[in-house]
């Protein structure tokens, strides 16, 4: 990886974790503040959701931080060591944590049309919940392929590694 292209993703890793704090410290609380203002019947979904709603940004943090540490490794060249597994099982954590975190959401919104009459949340929004928690889901499988990759590298260059051994050796 180039040095434009670690300090390129490295400022969007700093934009990103600097908006979340932002999200977190400002916007969070003005969400509390406008759901005081919820129907009686409605008021049981301001807790859980201010609760997900910082979940899920902390999984996004999480994720960034990874990410931070992985990019460190490849331009330290130690990424091809068992140590990047553990940021790699982070990621997928953060990454599945997440995706149940958006399953949540959905069976909160679809159970506030159960406790209000009428559609309080359209259905077809609940649907495109679900999708997304399917999509994430796919995200993860992404990432443990690439993990299944990385262990993959990380054993040619332990062999690698030990041919030269043996050649050196021989030499």
């Amino acid at each position: 990886m180039g040095k434009l292209t670690v300090l390129a993703l490295r400022v969007v890793l700093v934009v990103l974790l600097a908006g979340s704090v932002f999200v977190q410290a400002v916007m969070v609380p003005l969400l509390a503040i406008d759901m005081t203002e919820l129907s009686a019947a409605l008021a049981y979904l301001r807790t859980p959701l201010l609760v997900i709603t910082v979940l899920g940004i902390v999984a996004v943090q999480v994720v960034l931080v990874c990410v931070w540490r992985l990019v460190t490794m490849v331009r330290r060249g130690t990424v091809f060591s068992h140590a990047a597994f553990r940021y790699v099982h982070v990621v997928i954590g953060a990454i599945v944590a997440a995706a149940l975190l958006v399953f949540a959401l959905a069976v909160l919104l679809a159970s506030a049309n159960h406790v209000v009459p009428g559609d309080a949340v359209a259905p077809g929004v609940v649907l495109l919940m679900c999708g997304a928690v399917v999509a994430i889901l796919g995200v993860a499988l992404i990432v443990l392929v690439l993990r299944m990759l990385l262990a993959q590298a990380v054993a040619r260059d332990v062999e690698a590694a030990q041919l030269q051994a043996e050649l050196e050796e021989v030499i």
